[in-house]
């Protein structure tokens, strides 16, 4: 059973960063794809960050995805954090068509 569990969520004011965790259980954690997501109150979960180093238009520059494959972690270094950044944020491990989904972590930009 795979598991996938994101950390680091929490309040920041504007302009802070902050840096989330992914690990995912396993060892073919280099094998995986792994992307961040983000859904935010009444919206749909859009893609943040992919494992193409593709980033969404409104977090380029500020975000970054890093996966460390002898942690099994992938991280998102998100910098000069905005309030339409709060979120919550989704790790998703995917291989071979399977995908695995975190449970989400929370995260709050607010003065």
């Amino acid at each position: 059973q795979v598991q996938v569990v994101e950390s680091g969520g929490g309040l920041v004011q504007p302009g802070e960063s902050l840096r989330l965790s992914c690990t995912v259980s396993g060892n073919i954690f280099s094998s995986y794809g792994m992307d961040w997501y983000r859904q935010a109150p009444g919206k749909e979960r859009e893609l943040v960050a992919g494992s193409n180093a593709n980033y969404a238009d409104s977090v380029k520059g500020r975000f970054a995805i890093i996966k460390a494959n002898a942690k099994n972690t992938v991280y998102l270094q998100m910098n000069n954090l905005k309030p339409e950044d709060t979120a919550v944020y989704y790790c998703l491990a995917h291989t071979s068509g399977i995908l695995y989904w975190g449970q989400g972590t929370q995260v709050t930009v607010s003065s």
